[in-house]
C-alpha cells in the first residue's frame, strides 16, 4: 500500500520503519531529521503532499493542537485528501476533539480512526504495542493488517473518540500505579525491610502488576533513565482531568499525581 506517516519521533520512527520493512511504499513528513533507517521512504515537502501521495496517513504527534495543525492548518492533510482515503491518528490526544476531527475528515468523504498506543519506545521498536482503536468497524478491519505490523494487542473499542478515551483511562491507571508502587516500596524501606524482597513477595499476590514488575525493579535498582517525557504524561493526566470536569466532576487522585509530577519536573529542571 501507499502509506503516509507524519511524526517520526521516539515512537513514530520505529513504527514507520516496520511499515517500510513490510514492503509498503512510505511517504513521510517530520519536523526533525528523517532517521537513516527510513532513507528508502519518500520525504514530502508538506503534510498536504503526504495526503496526496498516500492511501492511508498515520499521525504520531505530541498533543491535540499538533494534530489539529497537521490536519487542518496551512498545507495540512485535509487539503490533500481525496474521497476514500483514511487518516489514522495514533497520537494520544483529547477524546472530545478527536470526535470533531473525525467528523471533519468524514465530511470530506474520507475515513478516520483514532488509534493511540501503549508500550512506549520498547513496544514501538519491538512492534508489540497495544493499540486502542475508535472508529467504524469496516474501516478498522481494512486497516487492521497495517496496525498488526506495529502492534500485537489491537482492540476496536467503539466509535471515534473511544480509542482516545481508552488511552486516557490507561494513563490514569499507569500514573496512579506508579505512585502507589513508589509509596509502598518507600514505606517498606523506611520500616527496615528489604524493598527488593518485598517486591518479590508482592509479585506473587494480589498487588502484582506490570508497574510493580517493571517500574518497581527500576526503583529498587535506582535506574532512572527516562523512557517517556514527563511533560507528555502530564499532558495525558491533563486530558483525564479536563474530560472528568466536562463530564461529571474532578478525578482527585489523578490531580494529586499530576501535581506531584509537576513538582518532580521542577526539581529536575532546577538540578535537584
Amino acid at each position: 500500500m501507499k502509506v503516509g506517516f507524519i511524526g517520526l519521533g521516539i515512537m513514530g520512527a520505529p513504527m514507520a520503519q516496520h511499515l517500510l520493512a513490510a514492503g509498503h511504499e512510505l511517504f513521510v513528513r517530520t519536523r526533525s531529521k528523517v532517521p537513516e533507517a527510513l532513507s528508502a521512504a519518500t520525504v514530502c515537502p508538506t503534510n498536504t503532499a503526504v495526503a496526496q501521495a498516500a492511501d492511508v496517513v498515520f499521525l504520531m504527534l505530541p498533543d491535540t493542537p499538533d494534530v489539529e495543525l497537521v490536519l487542518f492548518g496551512k498545507d495540512g492533510i485535509a487539503a490533500g485528501l481525496s474521497k476514500g482515503k483514511t487518516v489514522v491518528d495514533m497520537s494520544s490526544i483529547s477524546p472530545m476533539e478527536t470526535k470533531r476531527f473525525a467528523k471533519a475528515i468524514n465530511d470530506l468523504g474520507c475515513d478516520y480512526l483514532d488509534a493511540p498506543v501503549s508500550g512506549g519506545e520498547v513496544g514501538a521498536k519491538a512492534a508489540s504495542l497495544t493499540i486502542m482503536v475508535g472508529g467504524d468497524e469496516a474501516v478498522f478491519e481494512r486497516i487492521k493488517p497495517l496496525l498488526q505490523i506495529m502492534g500485537k494487542n489491537i482492540t476496536l473499542v467503539g466509535g471515534n473518540g473511544d480509542g482516545q478515551t481508552t488511552k486516557v483511562a490507561n494513563q490514569i491507571i499507569v500514573a496512579l500505579n506508579i505512585a502507589a508502587v513508589g509509596e509502598a516500596l518507600l514505606f517498606a524501606s523506611k520500616a527496615g525491610a528489604d524493598p527488593a524482597k518485598v517486591r518479590q513477595a508482592l509479585m506473587g499476590g494480589f498487588a502484582a502488576s506490570r508497574i510493580l514488575e517493571v517500574h518497581g525493579e527500576r526503583m529498587i535498582k535506582r535506574t532512572f533513565n527516562p523512557g517517556f517525557r514527563i511533560a507528555l504524561h502530564q499532558k495525558d493526566l491533563g486530558l483525564a482531568l479536563a474530560g472528568a470536569k466536562t463530564l461529571w466532576d474532578q478525578l482527585d487522585h489523578s490531580a494529586l499525581v499530576k501535581g506531584l509530577e509537576a513538582m518532580a519536573a521542577h526539581e529536575v529542571a532546577q538540578g535537584g
